[in-house]
This record gives structure tokens, C-alpha cells and sequence, in this order.
């Protein structure tokens, strides 16, 4: 079913002021039901609601866009809720009508103090805040806290919220959120209610974006829908952002439609097809072919350094395909690739493929780091080219064990210390014969050690 514009995956209506408001707000979720790819967390926090089995102190980290701030204000909106008619307690779905879910959703609820850490990391903005602490909340059943990023608090800003953290009023509520939880100080992680939140996957996230496309009346492909998924690494929030230069681009160009052209487009991306055969041309040693598809590729428009990172997704899908054929199978992945991809595995080795890793990832940083891109990922394209001929290890290893007939040396002989899986011993010394003794013993006079006569003791 399709849903209007005024969907329940977004905010309350606010006032309107004329101004457009971006995708990443308009539908920013605003129940527990509405977060995608975030079902444990969903399930325990719902869980210890219901059931009245509430933590003073919550802490929600995870990569930028996941949802940290947004489950924030979702977690305050269910504590403060009292229902459409008033009477409600806390509950796990909030009504989004009473006072308190519509100030929250406006920013100007007085018992729920949002706090940036980035910008007031020092102790006495935390002295401030303890000393808020001691006083009732002004209408809401709760007085929560949410403190933003708050890995950038200062030592001694930690230190002083220790001991309010541990033993908070009963009308208080702590929420941390952080993409840096390396950097918060143990004793402040075991006071709180840890909750990870997971990156949303590519299928998930694309399915989100076209469905919020639809509401906005936006025509776009799920090819395209799938770009911009992997483009926005698991963030719902960059992901929204793209997509609403996606709607943009679109809108200006009078196509009335974003394809996977549009997309790859605007992000400066390699066509998949041409990035197959830039990988195909490099391992098949031709490196004329090489450099004439990477000019291609960037006098399209595609970066230096995407044409190198998507080389390396190649280049990895490829190994998987030679350890699991099956994952050619898999729904997001188009015919024609798997096909092209289990052709092109067929012909590559394990260890070519793992020496073609390795200099994609240290051609990545070069291509990074230098003056000029393009002319570094032209010396990637050569160096890989030119490599894709050598010989193994296990080859070279193979041939240095042949003798001149072409016949493998005895074991005895050829083994050599760190062989056979590094278990190998060093090559025993060869045994002395006589011969070997009586050479060794005959040594020209001028080449022998002097040896000091014996002195005799005086006698006394």
C-alpha cells in the first residue's frame, strides 16, 4: 500500500515556514516500529519499557546516520508520553499527539536537555549539568539528558559526572551517544545500558529508499535505489542525502526518471560493465587496453580513486566466488555479472588474484596521496598488467626443485630450512670422506697458524 507524504515514518507536522525540509528530517522515524535494521536493540528497549525494567543511563553507539540521536528522542519520547486522553504511563509506542511527544518532536520540551559535547566538553558545563540535576522535572514525568558525541567530554568532565551517573534522583535519565566508543572511559560504559547500533544492510536500505522516493513522488529504479545503498556504507542518513540529490538531478534533467546512469553519474562511479572488462584487460597482460578504458572511464567523469576502489570490490567478489561459487546466486547481484564473474574467476588463480589485492590496495593509497590521481592509477593499471604474467611462489618454488632433466630432486636434497609449510629443517651438512679429510688436512704451510713454542718454566 502506498503511503501519502504524511507517512508515519516521519516527524509530527511542524509549522510551516516556507522552507523545504530536507529527506533526512522530514523522515526522520519517530516510534520504535519506524527504525530499520535495528531489531535487538528495538526488541530489548520495547522489552524493558513494557515491562517497567528501566536503566537510569543508556548509551548508543554506531556509525554516523544509524539512528543514535533519533533513538535518543525516540527513548524520551516514550518516557514522557501520557497518551492522547492524558492519562497514559510510559509505553513503547508513542501517541506523537500529547504535549510532551509534540514539544519533544519541536525541540522545546524543557525536561529533555539535549547537550553537544563536541562544543562543551569542559567540566564546568558538566557542573552545570549536575547542578540541573537536583531539580524536578517542570512537567514531564521524567528529566532526560541527551548527550551527543559524548566521547569528546574532557577527562575531568567525566570524572565529575561519575558519581551523579552512579546514583542519579529517580526522576533523572541519562542518554549518551557516540561514534567513539573506544574513547569513553570504562567506569562511565559500566554504569550505563550499552546498545550497538548495527550498520543497515544494502537490501534493507535500498528498499527504504524507494519506498520513501514513492511518497515523494519521485521515480527511481531499484538499480539506482541499490547505488545509492552502497554509496551511503549503511547510514539511513547519507543515504537519504543522496537521494535527495538523486530527486534533484532528476527533476532538472526532464527525463522523469533516475536510472543507474543518473547515479553513477553523480557520484563520479565507474560503469560496471567497463570496470569488468579494465580487470579483465590488466590480468590478460594488456596494458594498451588497460590504459585506453581508464581514460574512458575518466573523461566520463569517473574518479581515479573510485575506478581503484571499485577494482578492489571486484577483485575481492571474485576471490569469494572462487571459495563460494554460490554467492553468484545472490538476489542484488544481475545475471550478466554473475555470469561474466564465474567466467573471469574460472581463469584466475588464487594467487593471482591475491597478488592483484595486494597491489590494488597499496596502489589505492599512492592514487590517493599523489599530485595526480590519474596518472598514479596509470602506473596501477601497468604495474598490474605487467605482474599478471609471473610466476607463483608454489611455481617458483616448483621450478628451483627441478633438476636439469626436468626431474624433481630427491627429498633429502631439496629440502631446505623453512619448507614444507615452514616445518622444514636446514639442508644437513654434506658427510666427509676420506679424500675430503685428507684435502682438508693438506693445507699449504704459508696459509697455517703459527703456534707459539712452548717456554719452560725457570727453575727457582
Amino acid at each position: 500500500m502506498t503511503e501519502s507524504p504524511e507517512s508515519e515514518d516521519q516527524e509530527p507536522s511542524l509549522p510551516d515556514s516556507g522552507a523545504y525540509r530536507v529527506l533526512a528530517r522530514k523522515y526522520r522515524p519517530k516510534t520504535f516500529a519506524n527504525l530499520i535494521g535495528q531489531e535487538v536493540m528495538v526488541r530489548v528497549l520495547t522489552n524493558a519499557i513494557a515491562s517497567g525494567r528501566l536503566a537510569h543511563a543508556f548509551i548508543l553507539t554506531g556509525v554516523r546516520g544509524v539512528g543514535k540521536t533519533t533513538t535518543a528522542r525516540i527513548i524520551a519520547r516514550a518516557l514522557s508520553c501520557i497518551g492522547s486522553d492524558g492519562s497514559g504511563g510510559p509505553t513503547e509506542e508513542p501517541c506523537g499527539q500529547c504535549e510532551h511527544c509534540m514539544a519533544i518532536a519541536e525541540d522545546r520540551d524543557v525536561d529533555v536537555i539535549e547537550m553537544d559535547a563536541a562544543s562543551r566538553t569542559g567540566v564546568d558545563d558538566i557542573r552545570e549539568l549536575i547542578e540541573g540535576v537536583r531539580y524536578k522535572p517542570v512537567s514531564a514525568r521524567y528529566k532526560v539528558y541527551i548527550i551527543d558525541e559524548v566521547h569528546m567530554l574532557s577527562k575531568n568532565a567525566f570524572n565529575a559526572l561519575l558519581k551523579t551517573l552512579e546514583e542519579p534522583p529517580e526522576h533523572v535519565k541519562f542518554i549518551f551517544a557516540t561514534t567513539e566508543i573506544r574513547k569513553v572511559p570504562v567506569t562511565v560504559m559500566s554504569r550505563c545500558q550499552r546498545f550497538d547500533l548495527r550498520r543497515v544492510d544494502v537490501e534493507t536500505l535500498a528498499a527504504h529508499l524507494s519506498r520513501i522516493a514513492e511518497q515523494e513522488g519521485a521515480a527511481v529504479t531499484s538499480r539506482a535505489a541499490m547505488l545509492i545503498a552502497r554509496a551511503a556504507d549503511g547510514s539511513v542518513r547519507d543515504g537519504l542525502s543522496l537521494l535527495d540529490t538523486a530527486i534533484s538531478t532528476e527533476s532538472t534533467d526532464g527525463k522523469g526518471e533516475v536510472d543507474e546512469t543518473h547515479i553513477r553519474a553523480m557520484l563520479g562511479l565507474a560503469d560496471r560493465t567497463q570496470v569488468f572488462d579494465l580487470l579483465d584487460a590488466v590480468m590478460g597482460g594488456d596494458p594498451s587496453a588497460a590504459l585506453t578504458l581508464l581514460e574512458e572511464l575518466y573523461a566520463s567523469g569517473a574518479d581515479p580513486v573510485i575506478i581503484i576502489q571499485d577494482l578492489l570490490v571486484l577483485c575481492h567478489w571474485l576471490t569469494r566466488l572462487k571459495v563460494l561459487p554460490e554467492a553468484a546466486e545472490a538476489p542484488e547481484i544481475p545475471e550478466a555479472e554473475a555470469k561474466r564473474g564465474l567466467e573471469i574467476a574460472s581463469k584466475l588463480a588464487m594467487p593471482v588474484l591475491t597478488r592483484a589485492w595486494q597491489l590494488l590496495l597499496k596502489g589505492l593509497a599512492e592514487v590517493q596521496n599523489a599530485p595526480s590521481p590519474l596518472v598514479a592509477a596509470e602506473m596501477v593499471m601497468v604495474r598490474l598488467a605487467y605482474s599478471s604474467d609471473l610466476p607463483t611462489p608454489a611455481e617458483i618454488a616448483r621450478d628451483l626443485n627441478k633438476d636439469k632433466g626436468g626431474k624433481i630432486k630427491d627429498e633429502a636434497a631439496s629440502r631446505s630450512y623453512g619448507g614444507n609449510g615452514g616445518k622444514g629443517q636446514a639442508v644437513p651438512p654434506p658427510l666427509q670422506t676420506a679424500s675430503t679429510v685428507a684435502k682438508s688436512e693438506t693445507v699449504e704451510p704459508s696459509l697455517k697458524l703459527s703456534t707459539p713454542p712452548m717456554r719452560t718454566p725457570l727453575a727457582p
